[in-house]
């Protein structure tokens, strides 16, 4: 990795050195030990395939002259898991500036903050402080953790509002799939205390101004048969199926939190997804609508879970106009 220093305390970084995920290697190593021969499912195909992706997009990042990007900053540290994120913001600014946390997908037990650091940069370069974050992954740590630690992402981006210049009263967030239903949370949970855990900037609000969900699930009750692998992944986050943990599905679910103090919402969901069926978005957006809350969802005839081409630039410009309209429009 190669790096310039432009200020004390300050890096920018123009090049980073890919690593292959260590999940990936566990993954191989859970499946040998399971079956003596590695057995991929449908879901973990399809999530192999995204990770490498991620890779391959990570291999080719290119940090713009006109933005500062900073890798591995702790936000919290919960059960000495030191959790860190990626931030990226305009390295000329002046005054505060709205933020936009990102969070990614991987069925609650995967993935990895670096798969949105191109999307950091690019809100960046649209006048945005842009952060990805890590958080605790099943099956080790279960519900409510992930959402412990969001909450706790956002709080911090909040205690650091000065130091990079952020206006603590625009702060929206988007994810995708798992990430998708983490960012719809943080919609309709803000003060519920419960879900802030302990992971620092207690004095802080976890509030979100916006959501973008890319087709992340609204209700874990009715994911059962309408999802290729829920009944796989799900319980290995919720401490068991719908019938042995059905408090908890409905504990997680994002449907069961929305009151009209809920966040104005995007949301953008294909009609043939087979892991989170297009429905979930239906529900959550008509229970938004029957509380007074700004929503939209944006379908994509005939997409399935990840958009491609132009469905994938036509979501991410739909995206931008939404973090402009609800961080950036002047107030009064």
């Amino acid at each position: 990795m190669m790096v310039h220093r432009t200020a004390p305390g300050r890096i920018d970084i123009v090049h980073s050195s890919v690593r292959r995920p260590s999940f990936y290697s566990r993954e191989i190593q859970f499946r040998r030990a399971q079956n003596g021969r590695m057995k991929v499912s449908a879901f973990q195909s399809a999530f192999l395939a995204c990770v490498w992706a991620n890779v391959s997009s990570a291999a080719e990042l290119v940090i713009p002259d006109n933005v500062t990007f900073e890798r591995d900053l702790e936000y919290s540290n919960p059960d000495g898991q030191h959790l860190q994120l990626n931030l990226a913001r305009p390295k000329h600014a002046n005054g505060a500036m709205p933020a936009v946390l990102c969070i990614h997908g991987g069925g609650f037990r995967a993935g990895k903050r670096e798969g949105y650091d191109a999307l950091c940069l690019k809100l960046a370069q649209r006048g945005f402080v842009a952060a990805t974050t890590s958080y605790r992954l099943a099956p080790q740590y279960q519900f409510p953790a992930a959402a412990h630690d969001v909450k706790a992402a956002v709080r911090w981006l909040r205690g650091n509002a000065t130091k990079y210049q952020i206006d603590p009263a625009r702060i929206g967030v988007t994810g995708s799939s798992a990430g998708g239903h983490l960012a719809q949370f943080l919609g309709v949970t803000a003060g519920v205390k419960e879900f802030e855990g302990d992971g620092g900037q207690a004095d802080q609000s976890s509030g979100v101004a916006c959501v973008v969900n890319f087709y992340g699930p609204s209700d874990f009750t009715k994911s059962y048969g309408k999802s290729v692998d829920a009944a796989e992944v799900l319980p290995l986050w919720l401490g068991g199926d719908v019938e042995t943990a059905k408090q908890r599905h409905i504990q997680a679910s994002p449907l069961n939190w929305v009151t009209p103090a809920a966040a104005p919402t995007l949301i953008l969901h294909g009609t043939e997804d087979k892991y989170v069926a297009y429905e979930q978005g239906v529900w959550m957006r008509d229970r938004l609508q029957a509380c007074g809350v700004e929503v939209e969802l944006l379908t994509f005839e005939g997409a399935g879970h990840g958009f491609k081409e132009a469905d994938a630039e036509k979501a991410e410009k739909a995206m931008f106009a939404f973090f402009e309209k609800h961080l950036k429009a002047k107030r009064n």
